[in-house]
């Protein structure tokens, strides 16, 4: 067995009271765990100051002197003992709430200490509290440096396994390493990026000498963990070329030729056009594609997901589509089927609510062949559906389907089909890399020609009649209007109006007949929704009263303002994406941001943010800024981003250099055979079997 792999139990100083919370509090198992349960901050203790220099702002500080008398103050649950500690320079109390005949004991009268706590005043006198205590020679260890806080929690406190005896346990442990901790690194990539070793780092982070040192080994240790990652990631894409056979497109026939030559909606970007180029030179080849296309909301990815499942068609192969809801496929069909109407392809849907007759169609011609290409949702990925020869498939909003999910759509053909997933949700490049690091990765990052870019404006609620004005204006030049609330319900937590309130409002300021409001939210039937939507997509109604329903999908183009209701209370990817849902027509559109008279810091930050940029790729950078990597992508549970040292956004250049080095290393020696790099294929090893099955699509 290795060190790292002893249970804790093992470790001097650990019994089993304390071996039970490790686990049980901080998922401390083994050596290793330990070890990597690395100090969140320091505390420089070289230092030491003097009884007279004391203020109350000081943050914690040293002290060196001698207890000159204990007295007991209070009565029963209130009672404190108070210690006179002096120095040359005057007096300071020491003041214990808990553990006060313990302490009394353990302290010698008269003897030189060095106290470590955050001084305060108390009635002009100052005072230190519950503070840290050592002889004088027992703290040469602290005198020379930094001592490491690590992350502790109130039960361990209690029983006595506090930050400074997590530190004592980690620090008997860092001499077993000494001889058996085998590096990870090859020495050329050590000495290429002038890092410690592996075991050097390690005492280093737990005890370093000086703030030199700790960067060094925090710098080797961030490294490590994003180029494992990396390597890993590279290898999975490696490995699926040579793997998995796909279905070679050879020819752009009659299907993809005609619909581009004739019957594009509009002239192509060159983003687009690059794009299906793109997935051109992935289709044409006999390997499996997984590509993720990332556009801004009206980029157009819709239409050339449609042109790559005509690639397929035109090689006698079938394609489906899979949207994250009802709205969004049907959406979808009612688009692509517009698109296609002049040409003899046979689209189809099958969502939750197509009824069972029409679904025993759909299956008996799927099944031999007479439908190309299937629009759904995820009814899609039953055992009952069945394709004559699947051959590509679209996800779209893919970070709404589980990975068990996509991965049945890869067993519908004897091989993977091609994939395409496509997100309207802009990820930053330094998270693109991390989670989808096996993936090609495209981006769409221009809009059609004639899109105006979206006027966006905060306004608080003291706003409101100049806002129900502009309303009316928009309304007397024909255009129409959303208006989003964040919840449907009152609820008792959060004291914002809700969406039938709202709705209220808004039917007195317009009533009826001169006026026409919808309304839409979750928990109205399906076919009452698609009444509502219906209404007002063909232009029954001039105003949509909503709930995020219509975040995604929704294309109305006579559609101009968006009016976010209490825009406070949303993500900045959520805001962002129902801006989306107006200028997709020729006229100019507004978005109009509502919040509260009293915003938060972090609200007024994502507010401004949306004031000053249209730009998606913008919105992310501080999306993830604001909100961290796990919150973003919704990955705080599933252990995708489980960095015990380095941080995606702080570390992104440590990030950056350790892809290109995982790359670098993978160009020269794919299989990691070569001597030199023994010990990079030795931790490699078990670190791919823990992430098995761990690739996003696959």
């Amino acid at each position: 067995m290795h060190i790292l792999d002893t249970p804790i139990d093992f470790l001097k100083g650990v019994g089993p009271l304390r071996s039970d919370l490790l686990k049980k509090e901080l998922r401390i198992f083994t050596y290793g765990d330990l070890l990597m349960h690395y100090p969140f901050r320091y505390i420089d203790r070289s230092k030491i100051h003097i009884i007279a220099e004391l203020r109350e702002s000081m943050p914690n500080i040293q002290l060196k002197g001698k207890i000159i008398k204990f007295e007991e103050k209070g009565h029963k649950r209130a009672k404190r003992l108070i210690a006179h500690f002096q120095d040359e320079t005057g007096i300071v109390e020491l003041v214990w709430f808990k553990g006060a005949r313990w302490i009394r004991s353990s302290i010698k009268l008269h003897t030189e200490y060095i106290v470590f706590g955050k001084p305060s005043a108390f009635k002009g006198n100052f005072n230190i509290v519950h503070p840290e205590m050592d002889m004088q020679e027992e703290n040469q260890q602290f005198t020379a440096g930094l001592q490491a806080v690590y992350h502790a929690t109130e039960l361990l406190n209690a029983k006595g396994l506090s930050s400074r005896a997590i530190g004592k346990l980690t620090k008997g442990l860092l001499p077993l390493l000494k001889n058996q901790l085998e590096e990870t690194l090859s020495a050329s990539l050590v000495d290429k990026l002038n890092l410690p070793t592996r075991v050097q780092a390690l005492v280093d982070v737990h005890q370093p000498k000086d703030a030199k040192s700790l960067v060094r080994a925090q710098k080797r240790l961030k490294f490590e963990e994003f180029f494992f990652l990396q390597l890993h990631l590279l290898k999975l894409k490696l490995t699926r070329n040579k793997k998995f056979k796909g279905y070679p497109f050879e020819n752009l026939g009659e299907c993809f030729n005609e619909f581009y030559n004739k019957h594009l909606p509009f002239e192509l970007t060159g983003a687009q056009k690059r794009v299906i180029k793109e997935i051109r030179n992935d289709v044409r080849n006999p390997k499996q594609m997984n590509r993720l296309l990332q556009g801004d909301v009206g980029s157009g990815k819709t239409l050339v997901a449609l042109l790559s499942m005509l690639m397929a068609v035109d090689n006698g192969y079938q394609a489906c589509l899979m949207a994250p809801t009802e709205i969004l496929a049907r959406q979808h069909f009612t688009t692509i089927s517009e698109y296609l109407k002049e040409q003899n392809i046979k689209v189809a849907i099958l969502t939750g609510s197509t009824k069972t007759k029409d679904r025993r169609v759909l299956h008996e011609q799927l099944e031999n062949g007479e439908i190309d290409i299937l629009i759904g949702t995820h009814a899609l990925i039953e055992d009952k559906v069945v394709f004559q020869n699947l051959a590509f498939v679209v996800i779209d909003e893919q970070h709404r389907f589980g990975v068990a999910q996509r991965a049945k759509l890869w067993k519908k053909n004897k091989f993977p089909p091609h994939m395409l997933v496509m997100t309207a949700t802009p990820i930053p490049r330094t998270l693109s890399m991390t989670l989808y690091g096996d993936l090609d990765v495209s981006i769409i990052d221009e809009l059609p020609p004639g899109r105006k870019e979206v006027k966006t404006m905060w306004k608080t609620d003291s706003s409101r009649l100049q806002i129900i004005n502009f309303m009316r204006e928009q309304i007397a030049l024909q255009r129409q209007i959303y208006v989003v609330f964040p919840l449907i319900e009152e609820s008792e937590k959060l004291d914002y109006k809700n969406l039938m309130e709202g709705y209220n409002a808004i039917d007195r300021e317009f009533p009826m007949p001169e006026f026409q409001v919808s309304v839409v939210h979750g928990q109205m039937k399906a076919e009452d929704k698609e009444y509502e939507m219906k209404r007002f997509v063909d232009g029954v109604t001039n105003i949509m009263v909503a709930t995020t329903v219509i975040e995604v999908g929704v294309n109305v183009p006579n559609a101009s303002v968006m009016i976010i209701e209490s825009a406070e209370r949303f993500g900045l990817s959520q805001l962002h994406q129902l801006r989306g849902r107006v200028g997709r027509g020729a006229e100019q559109s507004y978005c109009i941001l509502v919040s509260g008279n009293k915003v938060s810091v972090e609200g007024k930050t994502r507010l401004q943010t949306m004031v000053d940029t249209n730009d998606g790729f913008k919105i992310s950078e501080v999306d993830l800024e604001l909100r961290g990597p796990g919150d973003m992508m919704g990955t705080k549970q599933s252990g995708e981003l489980n960095f015990k040292i380095a941080d995606i956004i702080a570390d992104n250049k440590i990030l950056h250099f350790a892809r290109n080095e995982a790359d670098l290393l993978l160009k020269e020696d794919e299989e990691l055979e070569k001597a030199e790099n023994i010990n990079i294929a030795r931790a490699y090893r078990p670190y791919a079997r823990e992430r098995m099955g761990w690739s996003r699509i696959s």
